[in-house]
């Protein structure tokens, strides 16, 4: 009945209730990054706020609630909780260094049960109903975080589409600074466009002067037929010198609004399609974000408005003015202004493909030693696919360069390369890596033998893919610990610490147990040392005890590191 009661009590209210978020820290607000900013095959789905440099803080639920959802892993967000409210919202805070003592507690208990440092596990609203301004847990930097902050999201709880948090703290945060403009780019659509003579894409850069206005572009533009534009820029805040993403970009020609992007929230699932809101092959090349103002036929994403999909039919010789507006969350905004002008000219074919990918079918090229598979939604448009190939005595295939230049997939392509040499008897041990230009290994992709081929999955067209082997099991060796004569006999003070590390496809899987029962080692991806720290509940004391812990790489390479110590 008790169960009951508390749920009730926490939906009651879904529809009728606005909540009135207080903040996770106690401490000024001050972000290293905003909602939506631009990463690496994804948005970035929260607010970044910095905790003075340091681990330790404490981090408060932001309203009633309850726990929903605990995960901890060794990469992502590392440690994290989400919190559900009775508005319909969920909070999410990530890269924690631990939780309160109840929800520790109830962490150890659940990593125990399913012998695994991680974890993802839902809980029902009876079990950890929390209040507003209740201390949950403490800021750390595990995960993916690149130094000690709280990763804050809020979420919509039906969908879990990510929302922008900013909008319930604006009062608490300063920004009184225009997004800062840093470049221009132009981009003739294939076969359908040129500028200045040429199908390649023209990007200059832009400078804000001391006279507070934007440098102009240094060469002109003269184009012809279907071009797109797209525009480098960040925004800026008070008391802060780090960048952020900016939330709305406008463009205009000849006074009327062509384009209109606003990132207001998005689907977790369209998080990579930042591969075509942004120019894809600048990324890769340069690591140079162009947000790109027209939306190619595969962009689902939620952000747009648009007239003909953003793209100007330069189709009379006279010029075309062009007008940017950016504008934050705060109503702060930067403009820039730039003439092109329309001049007839031979819209050029591009170069001979080995075969037309098209974006809304299923794909498939194959040769005798290559093949290539895309299922239909994985391309934001058409490509020109093509392929070269160069003989290898350091590989166990060819070398296969999959496409000239970079281009994304949403989810993922197949790829399929047959061996030329087949020495090795483990076939676990095969799998694909990326090599550079100077055919030096780089990279692991893996993969799967079948039938003198090895099969894997790619998540982009535009690498130098071969086949290669694994064959070194990992390497574990202790840390901080001293001997007894021959036997191997840790002598540590509260914990066991193991460096673990792979020369290859990397540590999969790890699995320590002491006197034969599961032991909990934790991990980080920052970091190859994997810590068991001594448990008084499930150690006595005085006695010695047998460490056994295994690691296994993704090959199926496996290393097994005894020791006895005395606790």
């Amino acid at each position: 009945m008790n169960k009951i009661i508390t749920t009730i009590f926490l939906f009651l209210s879904l529809n009728s209730f606005a909540q009135d978020y207080r903040s996770p820290l106690d401490i000024p607000l001050l972000l290293s990054a905003n909602f939506c900013e631009l990463r690496n095959n994804h948005f970035h789905s929260g607010i970044d706020i910095k905790t003075q440099g340091v681990e330790g803080k404490p981090i408060y639920s932001v309203a009633d609630g309850y726990i929903s959802r605990i995960g901890v892993s060794p990469s992502g967000y590392g440690l994290a909780l989400y919190i559900d409210h009775p508005n319909g919202q969920t909070s999410v805070y990530g890269h924690l260094s631990s939780y309160n003592v109840r929800i520790g507690e109830y962490v150890k208990q659940e990593q125990y049960k399913q012998e695994s440092f991680r974890i993802d596990v839902k809980l029902k609203p009876y079990q950890i109903p929390v209040k507003k301004g209740e201390l949950v847990a403490y800021s750390g930097n595990t995960g993916g975080s690149g130094g000690p902050h709280l990763h804050f999201e809020i979420r919509d709880t039906k969908t879990e589409n990510a929302l922008d948090p900013l909008v319930y703290y604006k009062k608490l945060i300063s920004d009184n600074k225009s997004p800062d403009i840093k470049g221009i780019a132009a981009y003739p659509v294939p076969g359908r466009g040129v500028i200045n003579g040429t199908i390649l894409p023209l990007r200059q850069a832009v400078s804000l002067l001391k006279s507070g206005e934007y440098s102009g572009l240094k060469q002109s533009i003269e184009a012809w037929g279907l071009i797109g534009f797209g525009i480098k820029a960040y925004d800026r805040m008070d008391a802060t010198s780090n960048i952020y993403g900016v939330r709305v970009v406008k463009l205009s020609v000849d006074g009327k609004q062509i384009f209109k992007s606003e990132t207001a929230g998005f689907s977790f699932d369209q998080s990579r399609m930042i591969n075509t809101f942004t120019e894809f092959a600048e990324w890769r090349l340069n690591k140079s974000f162009y947000m790109q103002s027209f939306i190619e036929p595969g962009n689902k994403l939620p952000f747009y408005s648009a007239v003909n999909s953003g793209y100007i039919n330069i189709d009379e010789e006279r010029p075309y003015k062009i007008s940017y507006e950016l504008e934050d969350l705060y109503g702060n905004k930067s403009t820039y202004d730039f003439t092109i002008r329309g001049q007839k000219q031979n819209i050029l074919t591009p170069s001979a493909c080995n075969q037309v990918l098209i974006w809304d079918e299923d794909n498939k090229y194959n040769t005798d030693q290559f093949s290539l598979s895309i299922s239909k939604g994985n391309l934001y448009n058409d490509v020109c696919f093509t392929l070269s190939q160069a003989s290898s005595t350091d590989f166990f295939s060819d070398i296969f360069t999959v496409n000239k230049t970079p281009v994304p997939l949403d989810k993922s392509g197949e790829v399929t390369i047959k061996l030329s040499s087949d020495p090795i008897s483990n076939k676990k041990q095969y799998g694909l890596v990326q090599v550079n230009n100077n055919n030096k290994r780089g990279s692991w992709v893996g993969g799967t033998y079948k039938n003198g081929s090895v099969v894997a999955s790619i998540r982009e067209l535009g690498l130098r893919l071969t086949v290669s082997a694994d064959t070194e099991a990992p390497t574990v060796t202790r840390i901080e610990s001293s001997t007894s004569g021959k036997r191997r006999i840790i002598v540590p003070k509260d914990e066991i610490r193991l460096r673990v590390s792979d020369n290859l496809s990397g540590v999969a899987t790890f699995r320590g147990t002491i006197d034969g029962k599961f032991a909990l080692f934790t991990h980080d991806m920052k970091s190859p040392i994997i810590t068991y720290k001594f448990d008084p509940a499930r150690l006595k004391k005085g006695i010695t005890h047998k460490l056994v812990f295994t690691a296994t790489d993704a090959c199926g390479n496996s290393t097994q590191y005894t020791a006895d110590f005395v606790y």
